[in-house]
């Protein structure tokens, strides 16, 4: 029985979140350059590492110690600290997966020195053009004995090496990579196409996915997000930017040019608007640990489908339900095209998304929960409130984009709190195993943990 079938018997009381870890946290007022803003986050299936990556082509990857490292438990121990009851992880290494297309990168080179590599020796003593720093005399009777150098390694340094380059497979830009669960396939995806690899090779791959219509000006929507399922290697879902899930299973042809089921959320009738295609654009997917669900984003909402069931989906959770009478200011800075990602927890009771302001939310699954909490990007999360509206509608992606700041980008909630629409939240990730959740905020790495809390009253969980 999935957590959806339960008829909400046995509701756990909303987690109460707090801070654990913060990586790359940025001081008042300091910049942060494009290429360090973080793009990506992930658990590995077995929760022990998390990887981020950045605009810069940068993959860090951090290891978990809570409970692993044995000699940092002992020093604690002997110093009285506490040990800690959650996860923490530490930087393990990092390397550059691929080079930015445009990128400034200061050189730099030695100009002035103090030796001049060409001077002579003589007599014990250096001549010259040379400085202070160099001006070197042996001791009177010269030194009674040399030892070479010896080499000792104080700490053991993890140097990556690519393993292969996938190359000129795409002619726009890759928004998805799935891994497949047989072990030897993933896919690759772009505004118009999904592509199959198979990991040991790398320089041919399938199409099996085209939407690309022969005349461009025909073209009415394109491929935002794709992935595989967790458990069935043949079955893949991808999400349009008309709205729609597609399932597509890879045993009924090569080019899976039909689908074998759509998810679509229909609209109320007499809802449509200018913003109707452009806010109902899915931005990602994911699949439940399951494999029965599906999550998808939208600008507006949360979704979550069972793939039982194409008439629409199971729950629908406001997310910026109160941004719709802003949707004008939205669309021209551009916030309106900003794609947020969403997770699920490895129990599936609960899903999480991302917001303006640096704010997460997190909302209960299980019918009858009345969780939904917005916390803050800090080392201090506050609790924030605002009000629940009703269900939202439709979008379409735009593919051009720019940044305007300042005054434009500030925005009053329900409740008359600032929202920056220049500080988002668009990546996050749930570890497989526990409640523990890794936040982006341009380039810092916020890490929290949520422990079971008293029942709180439901007006004050409700957006």
């Amino acid at each position: 029985m999935t957590p959806l079938e339960n008829g909400g018997v046995g509701i756990s009381p909303p987690l109460e979140w707090k801070f654990s870890q913060v990586f790359g946290e940025r001081a008042a007022g300091e910049d942060v350059q494009e290429v360090d803003i973080i793009s990506a986050i992930e658990f590995d299936k077995s929760g022990e590492h998390l990887a981020t990556g950045d605009r810069g082509g940068r993959v860090v990857l951090f290891e978990r110690t809570d409970g692993k490292d044995h000699n940092l438990r002992k020093d604690l121990e002997k110093m009285d600290y506490p040990i800690p009851k959650h996860l923490e992880f530490r930087y393990k290494t990092e390397f550059q997966s691929h080079e930015p297309e445009v990128q400034e990168k200061k050189v730099k080179k030695i100009c002035d020195m103090n030796l001049d590599c060409s001077a002579s020796v003589g007599n014990g003593r250096l001549s010259g053009p040379i400085g202070a720093a160099a001006d070197f005399v042996f001791p009177p009777g010269g030194f009674p004995s040399l030892h070479l150098p010896v080499i000792v390694g104080h700490e053991t340094n993890l140097v990556p090496t690519c393993r292969r380059v996938y190359a000129h497979a795409h002619d726009y830009h890759i928004n998805s990579i799935s891994n497949n669960s047989d072990g030897e396939t993933f896919i690759s995806a772009d505004d118009l196409r999904i592509n199959l690899w198979n990991l040991e090779i790398s320089n041919q791959s399938f199409n099996i996915v085209d939407v690309k219509p022969v005349n461009m000006e025909d073209l009415t929507e394109v491929i935002t997000s794709a992935e595989f399922h967790p458990t069935h290697c043949n079955t893949l879902a991808y999400s349009s930017s008309k709205g729609s899930i597609r399932l597509i299973d890879m045993r009924q042809s090569a080019l899976c040019d039909t689908h074998a089921k759509l998810f679509e959320d229909h609209e109320t009738p007499g809802s449509r608007s200018f913003f109707t295609e452009i806010i109902a654009s899915i931005s990602d997917i994911k699949f439940g640990k399951d494999g029965r669900h599906v999550l998808s984003r939208d600008y507006m909402t949360l979704k979550l489908w069972d793939l039982n069931m194409e008439s629409g989906p199971v729950a629908t959770f406001q997310v910026h339900e109160y941004l719709r009478p802003k949707l004008c200011d939205l669309y021209e800075n551009d916030s309106v095209f900003d794609k947020f990602e969403c997770c699920l927890s490895g129990d599936g009771l609960r899903v999480a998304t991302g917001s303006y302001s640096n704010l997460f939310r997190v909302f209960g699954c299980v019918p009858g929960s009345n969780e939904a909490t917005t916390l803050e990007a800090s080392k201090n999360p506050t609790r924030r409130q605002t009000q629940t509206a009703s269900r939202p509608l439709r979008s379409f992606a735009s593919l051009a984009r720019s940044r305007r700041r300042g005054a434009e980008n500030l925005s009053m909630d329900a409740n008359g709190g600032a929202y920056d629409f220049s500080t988002k939240m668009l990546h996050l990730a749930w570890h497989p195993t526990s409640n523990t959740l890794a936040c982006a905020a341009a380039n810092s790495l916020y890490m929290y943990y949520a422990e079971d809390g008293p029942q709180s009253d439901a007006s004050s969980l409700h957006q």
